[in-house]
């Protein structure tokens, strides 16, 4: 899969709700072809290069979107005297 096609699979990864288990399951499991998760076999790579540290992407991503979520949520008035 090249071009217009891995633009369109990235596209409707976009709007998927299981977006980072599906990429998670492919990074972790060292998926070579097709766009999981809206990364192409070449970003999956660059990632994982560039991370090494990271020995489940699915631990990393849960951790990160635990995080998100938190920050999200409304943060408490504070007194100003």
């Amino acid at each position: 899969m090249v071009g217009a096609a891995q633009h369109k699979a990235k596209a409707i990864c976009m709007g998927c709700p299981v977006r980072f288990d599906c990429l998670a399951d492919a990074l972790d499991s060292r998926t070579e072809f097709g766009v999981w998760g809206g990364m192409t076999e070449r970003e999956r790579r660059t990632l994982l290069r560039r991370r090494p540290d990271i020995k489940s992407c699915r631990a990393f991503f849960s951790t990160a979107q635990r995080a998100e979520q938190l920050a999200s949520l409304p943060q408490p008035m504070q007194v100003v005297r």
